[in-house]
């Protein structure tokens, strides 16, 4: 009993080694093998054939891949005379764009071979455990039922998992190695080469040339974000309670109208309130012609007005949002405390402290760093509104109303500095992290998940 129960209990691959007859140990040089001698045909041949498929592919493209990866390319690009011509003709180069991608999609390549070989290993070992046992082997026809059935979630899972690798994890490694490059405006591939400069470039946007662009752009995005997810907040629960206070009529049509400026596509929204706000556009003209201004207001020229209106802005777009949410809570607050509060003396502004924004508080907190994180990101509002205007010839690529997210774009498609754009990605995506597991393990809904 006692040597039945070692037999059937978990066992390291070094001791399957030892214990394993020809088959298992074959099947650490040769995957497949013990599948194929002892009598899973399909399955063995299935793993020997990626077996000699990746090494086939190491041979012929991998080795290369993975040795032009160190030094992103030493040929590049340029003209040379032809002798037999009598002209100067285009000499192919390395592309270190490419010898980038290729090495990562290599590393990625062995990465799962090294996986398909531990699933090797596993099976070989599960088999060696039946065998010990006395049972026997599954059969194709088993391990297909297999698939469809206790392990469906395998078979569903493996599709979207492959397209993750492709498609999100590649494209991020690649991203994140650019930034210890010097791929910018003066290294563009297929002409020029770039190399790898460690950590230069984080030097260079903490503390080097960029910091000065670098500090006023996140400190004006972090303001962004803590005052456009405040207003939105807090404006939106007030809208929400002055609709469903009582005595108030009308409250779908109320609900409907400002629900309206959800229903109208944002870059619509914000493209007409640039419009409006232009130097020369309604806004100032009709106040213009009240004669309450003689010259136009700056609304997104100057620099602090700017801020202000992208905030103002910001709360169009986003009140309603916020509002719909808490009216749903609101409806759902249970009316016994409230009544007994009010019974007891409390004036509207203690049951709104007291009782119910703490409760809207308890079931938003989530959706509000959502909102806060989704605010350090946002794009739309101030491309689309400002452009990142005015422009600040101290900054390197920025405008005073730039965030990081806009300057990254700037440093891309206008200033093509990939390297500093993927170091201000990473700092963007460290930011966000942090903050969203601080904020979210402290808030009152992670504590009391459980209950």
């Amino acid at each position: 009993m006692k040597r039945k129960a070692k037999a059937d209990g978990p066992i390291s691959f070094r001791e399957l080694f030892k214990k394993g007859d020809k088959s298992i140990k074959l099947s650490y040089l040769f995957m497949g093998t013990a599948n194929i001698m002892n009598g899973q045909i399909v399955k063995g041949l299935a793993f020997l054939a990626l077996q000699v498929g990746f090494v086939a592919w190491l041979v012929v493209n991998g080795f290369h891949a993975l040795s032009m990866l160190q030094t992103l390319g030493t040929k590049s690009q340029g003209w040379i005379m032809d002798e037999s011509l009598g002209i100067e003709v285009q000499q192919p180069g390395d592309n270190s764009m490419l010898l980038l991608l290729f090495g990562i999609a290599a590393i990625i390549l062995i990465l799962l071979f090294i996986f398909l070989y531990i699933v090797n290993l596993r099976s070989a070992r599960k088999i060696f455990i039946l065998k010990q046992a006395g049972q026997s082997l599954p059969t194709l026809k088993e391990d297909l039922n297999s698939l469809l059935n206790e392990k469906f979630y395998i078979t569903l899972m493996s599709i979207p998992l492959l397209g993750v690798l492709a498609f999100t994890i590649l494209p991020l490694l690649y991203m994140i190695s650019i930034a210890f490059t010097n791929y910018d405006h003066n290294h563009l591939p297929p002409k020029n080469l770039f190399h790898w400069v460690g950590f230069s470039n984080f030097g260079n946007v903490l503390t080097g040339d960029i910091a000065g662009t670098f500090f006023p752009v996140l400190t004006w995005t972090l303001i962004w974000a803590v005052l456009a997810t405040a207003t939105t907040f807090f404006f939106g629960i007030l809208l929400a309670l002055l609709i469903n206070a009582k005595g108030v009529k009308g409250k779908k049509v109320w609900r409907t109208i400002f629900v309206i400026t959800m229903a109208v596509p944002q870059f619509v929204s914000l493209l007409l309130m640039a419009n409006l706000f232009n130097g020369s556009g309604p806004v100032n003209a009709m106040l213009q012609n009240w004669g309450l201004i003689d010259q136009p207001i700056p609304f997104l020229t100057d620099a602090l007005l700017a801020k202000v209106t992208v905030i103002f802005v910001n709360m169009w777009v986003g009140i309603p949002v916020t509002m719909l949410v808490a009216t749903g809570i609101i409806t759902n607050l249970p009316t016994d405390q409230i009544e007994a509060a009010e019974i007891d003396g409390a004036n509207k502004f203690q049951v709104f402290r007291n009782i119910t924004f703490p409760q809207i508080l308890f079931v938003m907190a989530p959706s509000l760093i959502q909102q806060f994180i989704g605010n350090i990101n946002n794009f739309n509002v101030i491309f689309l509104l400002t452009g990142g205007q005015p422009a600040n010839s101290n900054f390197h690529s920025a405008g005073e109303t730039d965030l990081l997210v806009t300057w990254l774009y700037k440093l891309t498609v206008t200033a093509a500095d990939y390297n500093l754009a993927s170091v201000i990605g990473i700092i963007i995506f460290v930011l966000s992290a942090v903050f969203s597991l601080f904020a979210y393990t402290r808030s009152s809904s992670f504590k009391t998940e459980g209950a």
